[in-house]
């Protein structure tokens, strides 16, 4: 009884040790740089002396126990020749894959259509219809293409053409693979500016951006390698 009342005792004295030294760090840096955004989250690094800062929901910051000095930058793991901070703004920019609405979607399924991407995409995106004649190469998936105009208006009446479209799917791939443009169609456009919106939310600037059924994300154009790969990671 008299240990784990120790234990207890030490423990909190530990908790409030901790506290309070965020708080002079929050302080601190709050009163130095008044221009940082407001901070999220402060964590120990397992280097001794080392905080990890987090603002806007995934951007990381380095700094010392007091706030003396803030740097911004890649901390890797030399032994294990990991990148430490691009495994933390992985896990931080995660996406709930199954939280995606998917009658905003257009579906595409080849083969037996069990492995499942998702798909950011501008149909005004050059490096967009590169990937996408890569794309056909990969068998047996399933694809969540979200039209996401963020090129200009242009970007918007076509991706309103092909989501207007009667088969959706014949229009996109006619224009992505085969540059043969949508023809002028009307419809109601809402999921259009519900995937803008959805995009901005997960912080998506550019196009192509793949989400993959464990969350993670690959922005821009990457090879059919890359993209098996990660799938069969995924498995």
């Amino acid at each position: 009884m008299k240990l784990l009342l120790t234990l207890t005792i030490a423990l909190s004295l530990l908790v409030g040790s901790v506290c309070a030294q965020e708080a002079v760090l929050r302080k601190n840096l709050r009163e130095r740089l008044p221009q940082l955004p407001p901070i999220q989250e402060v964590r120990k690094t397992p280097l001794p002396g080392l905080f990890e800062i987090r603002v806007d929901d995934a951007d990381i910051f380095y700094t010392d126990a007091q706030g003396n000095y803030l740097f911004q930058g890649h901390w890797i793991d030399t032994r294990q020749q990991r990148d430490l901070t691009q495994e933390r703004t992985d896990q931080l920019t995660a996406i709930r894959f199954d939280a995606l609405p998917a009658a905003d979607a257009i579906t595409i399924v080849r083969g037996n259509g069990k492995r499942q991407i998702v798909i950011f995409e501008d149909p005004n995106c050059g490096y967009c219809k590169k990937f996408e004649r890569d794309l056909l190469q990969i068998d047996n998936i399933t694809v969540r293409l979200y039209l996401y105009p963020i090129l200009g208006g242009a970007s918007f009446e076509r991706s309103k053409n092909i989501w207007c479209a009667k088969d959706r799917v014949k229009a996109w791939q006619d224009w992505m693979v085969r540059d043969l443009a949508p023809a002028t169609a009307t419809c109601d456009t809402s999921a259009l500016t519900r995937n803008v919106a959805l995009g901005r939310k997960h912080k998506i600037t550019g196009t192509p951006t793949l989400v993959f059924a464990d969350g993670s994300r690959i922005p821009g154009a990457v090879g059919t390698a890359d993209i098996e790969k990660r799938l069969a990671r995924i498995r």
